[in-house]
């Protein structure tokens, strides 16, 4: 899942948040960020329901130099 992303034109969006259950597939997407220029920004959040267990983090669009 994504933030929503701002309309206007010629606009990039440059922060995501990434969500899902705690598995491989959500550490791929993660790891997929990164290798797109992403970067890890703050500490993941757990949440847990019953056996449950969802997570997210965000990532912010590098800046270009």
């Amino acid at each position: 899942m994504n933030a929503t992303h701002d309309k206007s034109p010629g606009s990039i969006t440059r922060y995501r948040l990434l969500t899902g259950p705690d598995d491989a597939n959500f550490c791929h997407r993660v790891t997929e960020a990164l290798e797109q220029g992403w970067e890890l920004y703050g500490s993941p959040s757990i949440s847990v329901s019953g056996e449950k267990v969802m997570v997210a983090q965000a990532v912010v669009l590098r800046e270009k130099t």
